[in-house]
Parts: C-alpha cells; sequence; structure tokens
C-alpha cells in the first residue's frame, strides 16, 4: 500500500525539482539535462503517455508526451508547444504543497490541494493541483497532473 509519507516525499521531491530548473535558466544545457532526468524521474512517461493538463496553457491543453511537458517546464527555441514561456524557468525560490486530500490504493495514490509558488520577489502564486501517483518499482511516478488557476470571477 502506498503510503501518504510516499506522496509528502514525493511532492517535496518535485517541488525542489521546479526550483532547481528555475536556478538553472540562465545555464541552458545544463537545465535541459536536468529537466528531461526530472521528468524521466518523476513521470511514468516510459509507461506511455500520461494525462497532463498544466495551469498556463490555452491552445494546447493537454501534454501527453514528455516532449510537450519539457516544453511547458522549459520553453525554448525548439519548444514542442509555441504558447510556452517555461514555467519552471520563471525562476521560482520555493514551492509549497497544501493537500486538501489522498487516496491510497495498493499501488495508485491521488492527491488534491493547492501549491505556491513563490517568485524572486516573495510573491506567492497559488494554484490548484490534483496528482496522480503509481508505484511503478520502489518509485512514485506521476502519471495525472492537472493544475489549474482558482476560479477568480
Amino acid at each position: 500500500m502506498i503510503t501518504k509519507e510516499q506522496v509528502l516525499s514525493a511532492q517535496k521531491e518535485w517541488g525542489s525539482g521546479v526550483v532547481k530548473i528555475g536556478s538553472l535558466k540562465n545555464k541552458r544545457l545544463e537545465c535541459e539535462t536536468f529537466a528531461s532526468d526530472f521528468l524521466d524521474k518523476l513521470y511514468s512517461f516510459e509507461a506511455g503517455s500520461i494525462l497532463f493538463k498544466p495551469t498556463k496553457c490555452a491552445f494546447e491543453q493537454f501534454r501527453p508526451t514528455k516532449q510537450e511537458a519539457l516544453s511547458y517546464f522549459i520553453a525554448g527555441e525548439d519548444r514542442a508547444c509555441k504558447e510556452d514561456k517555461g514555467f519552471a524557468i520563471n525562476p521560482w525560490t520555493k514551492v509549497r504543497f497544501e493537500n486538501n486530500g489522498f487516496i491510497f490504493e495498493e499501488n495508485r495514490a491521488i492527491a488534491m490541494g493547492n501549491y505556491f509558488f513563490t517568485d524572486l520577489h516573495s510573491n506567492e502564486a497559488k494554484v490548484e493541483y490534483t496528482f496522480g501517483y503509481k508505484l511503478i518499482g520502489s518509485q512514485l511516478k506521476i502519471d495525472l497532473h492537472h493544475s489549474s488557476f482558482p476560479y477568480n470571477p
């Protein structure tokens, strides 16, 4: 059975990875290598497409492939989706999760709540998320990633 501690650890690793990607913004080759490794380690692309709906996408809302996810995280001249600006290279100084709830099963877990991204000026952006995790070997990997800004009438 997947535990809450495993999910919290995976969330911490994800947040630290996003911060690290941003810290490498001015070292493009190193940034690309780290971001690619980050996606390989934390997402289950090796098993096929994932369900990935990032926050800041209007035209190409869903990103089922690693190349499309990489485009969202770091953009670049060879980005897969033209609207991408490189979410993770903002850069962010901190990512904090506030979980609203979990569902745990033998080889799957789902977490939902808000996560907060702190920029270089200590401004915090609140984003709603749902992550689905699958246990592959001993590693939790994301196969469902949905995030969006809170409703703002």
